[in-house]
């Protein structure tokens, strides 16, 4: 993107984990049969009073707190007119222009505001592009509808798709943490949208900004940041102009398509909502929610660093995954006393993540935390090599099972009969004459070819290490 820079800032939509809706006392269940999670105060029904959900509340005060926010001491929510066939109301009851939380920070992305209000209902388009013979069709379920959500709108404090994912990383797991939602993207608990502007290098100046909509996948996001900068730098260059607009990134094809011109705040005709009182929660409940705060991820990752000894990479990717950290640490507790918490971490990060995918939960996967850590003591006793592990790891990701008895079973158990493997060794020596010459030349790489004879002869129960020492020995290196 040659002599232009992204500007980039989100809006995060977080449904929030209540037993029941925003306003009303409808049961929330994801995946219910639709349309019977319903009552007339979320259907808008003529004369129904709406009630706020006071946990929902707490919730919304503990993110903010998280967020670094300032908590207002009186908020008020707001109706935000607009029609939709998933808004029965034909307004929504949200917060305009005192919001609960505002003025925020987490690593270095500004938190320009989050507020307080409900889900809408959920439309679903039928059939093939959600046309059944030719007619356009969709249906509404509305057992979404008022669901609990924080809206958290940052200032564009990002200028790039993968710098949004990362960042988006660490607010899921700090969410998650909480412990005031699922965050569950593929459930639509946690949706975000992107505003994105180009300009020149150096310039203050905002350029014309479009709207992402609902991308619900960190990699999703990612991949439409970086298509909507390239087709709006593509339009610079060209001598066009950028239209503001509200847009949909196809993940399959890679395409962007125009859904509507964007609304600016006039166009939904904020009043305030005038069946809710204001919000004001007390200095000592705000506090009360401050003190029962867990340990958050950036916290975590401090921790992991500093007194666990892990890599600033390293222990960023285990704080800021969630389900990654709370792995590690119970791999790291099933250890025990003395466990090597750096070599068990790189164990996860590394081996365990290349062979079940980056975006899978280990604990979904078949390989305990209980085995992994007594895989990797075997690794540091030299009971099995680092290569035969790696199969124990390959078996425990098919099977799961225990590594004692993988390794018993599949004669994986590091070789300890040194005469055997001095053996293997001299044959080695005899079967690669030009890599001995090129080791007494000084060229030290090519005992590459060496290790993998032995490797290959001992179906990986040679220590790598001592293979090594052993050859450096017998030519006097």
């Amino acid at each position: 993107m040659s002599g232009y820079e992204a500007v980039i800032g989100l809006e995060i939509h977080v449904q929030l984990s209540t037993n029941t809706k925003m306003f009303c006392g409808c049961k929330l269940e994801f995946g219910a049969q639709p349309n019977t999670l319903t009552c007339p105060v979320c259907l808008g029904h003529p004369g129904t009073l709406p009630v706020p959900n006071e946990q929902a509340v707490r919730y919304a005060i503990a993110t903010g707190l998280a967020l670094g926010c300032e908590i207002a001491p009186r908020s008020m929510f707001h109706r935000k007119n607009y029609f939709y066939p998933d808004l029965p109301k034909g307004y929504q009851i949200s917060q305009f222009d005192v919001p609960i939380c505002s003025e925020g920070e987490l690593a270095g992305v500004r938190i320009h505001r989050a507020h307080m209000e409900e889900d809408a209902a959920k439309n679903i388009h039928v059939g093939e592009s959600g046309r059944i013979h030719g007619a356009g069709r969709t249906v509404v379920d509305y057992n979404r509808g008022g669901t609990p959500l924080v809206e958290i709108v940052t200032e564009p404090d990002i200028h790039s798709g993968a710098q949004a994912r990362e960042w988006l990383q660490l607010l899921r797991a700090t969410i998650k943490q909480l412990g005031v939602s699922d965050v569950n993207m593929e459930e639509g608990s946690l949706r975000c949208d992107a505003n994105i502007s180009i300009r020149p290098v150096g310039q203050q100046e905002l350029g014309t900004k479009t709207e992402l909509k609902n991308m619900n996948s960190f990699r999703f996001i990612e991949r439409g940041i970086d298509a909507e900068i390239a087709r709006q730098t593509a339009l610079l260059n060209a001598g066009e102009k950028v239209t503001q607009e509200t847009l949909h990134f196809d993940p399959s094809s890679g395409s962007l398509t125009s859904l509507r011109s964007k609304e600016e705040a006039h166009d939904y005709r904020y009043f305030p909502e005038p069946d809710l009182v204001p919000v004001a929660p007390a200095k000592e409940l705000i506090e009360e929610i401050r003190v029962t705060l867990p340990e958050l991820p950036l916290q975590k990752a401090e921790r992991y660093e500093h007194e666990i000894g892990l890599s600033v990479d390293t222990a960023r990717l285990l704080a800021f995954r969630a389900e990654m950290g709370a792995y590690f640490e119970s791999v790291l507790e099933a250890g025990g006393e003395g466990a090597d918490a750096k070599r068990l971490a790189d164990w996860v990060t590394g081996e365990l993540v290349a062979r079940i995918g980056a975006d899978t939960d280990p604990a979904l996967s078949n390989v305990s935390p209980a085995a992994l850590a007594r895989l990797v003591v075997m690794v540091g006793n030299k009971q099995v090599t680092g290569a035969g592990a790696k199969t124990v790891l390959d078996r425990l990701v098919e099977n799961g099972g225990d590594p004692d008895a993988i390794v018993e079973a599949e004669g994986l158990a590091a070789m300890d009969d040194s005469d055997e493997l001095a053996g293997v060794i001299d044959a080695a020596l005899e079967a690669n004459p030009r890599a001995v010459e090129d080791l007494k030349s000084g060229n030290g790489k090519a005992i590459g070819a060496i290790i993998g004879f032995v490797m290959k002869q001992t179906q990986g129960r040679a220590d790598g290490g001592e293979v090594t020492r052993i050859v450096r020995d017998k030519l006097s290196l």
